[in-house]
């Protein structure tokens, strides 16, 4: 079984997470996306999105993040993604919250645009009105999580219990950690954060998003929240 994948990527780390901690035996194939690997014609011809990760399993791929953590969950009957109905939808449900409100305004919105050039906006009027926008709306989301979703009384998004909503939505808020984000305000969020710090695969899961995203930016000036 092959991923097609690049360590730094914000939706390929959840997998490699979950491959970690189920120890799943994975053949990962980098995709240099810094030098557009992703876009050239060998790659675009087993995934015209031109994005990763991709799956391959025999002949069988399957692309986007969200469902390739369900399908390998699902295959090795992984503890992160509970059986029961209910519990399962709840997993889902968060998966899709991440998903659609606070990746899209907090990485596509304030973060990208600060640190990859295709992703700014216009000229610097409109850039900055961009900004202050995705600002306000990730704080929402933020504020969200930290009192909603986490809360005083849980120790995962999904209440006690670690899932694949978990892997997911760690590293898309660490993602902040580029542009150096305080979230100093979310006592929750940073409790939960520490707890997903903690896990024994973490660190080296994530060691070339460190090294090679976060560590490329330290002395960069950046606008937070």
């Amino acid at each position: 079984m092959k991923l097609y994948f690049h360590p730094v990527s914000t939706t390929c780390r959840p997998i490699m997470l979950l491959a970690a901690a189920e120890n799943i035996a994975i053949d990962y194939q980098l995709v240099d996306l810094f030098s557009g690997a992703n876009l050239k014609p060998e790659y675009l011809a087993i995934n015209p999105n031109g994005a990763v990760p991709l799956l391959e399993d025999g002949d069988f791929r399957l692309a986007e993040s969200s469902a390739i953590l369900k399908y390998l969950a699902e295959k090795y009957r992984a503890s992160s993604y509970p059986a029961d109905a209910q519990a399962r939808a709840r997993v889902n449900e968060r998966m899709d919250w991440f998903n659609t409100g606070l990746y899209r305004d907090l990485g596509y919105g304030l973060i990208y645009p600060q640190v990859i050039e295709a992703h700014r906006k216009g000229d610097e009027q409109a850039h900055r009105a961009h900004l202050a926008w995705s600002r306000a709306k990730a704080k929402h989301w933020l504020e969200i999580l930290d009192r909603n979703i986490i809360g005083a009384q849980n120790n995962f998004v999904c209440g006690k219990e670690l899932t694949l909503a978990d892997f997911m939505g760690a590293c898309y808020v660490t993602l902040g950690e580029v542009i150096r984000l305080d979230y100093s305000a979310y006592a929750n969020v940073e409790r939960w954060l520490a707890t997903m710090k903690a896990l024994p695969y973490w660190a080296k899961t994530n060691e070339a998003f460190y090294a090679h995203f976060v560590g490329a930016y330290k002395d960069k000036p950046f606008e937070g929240l």
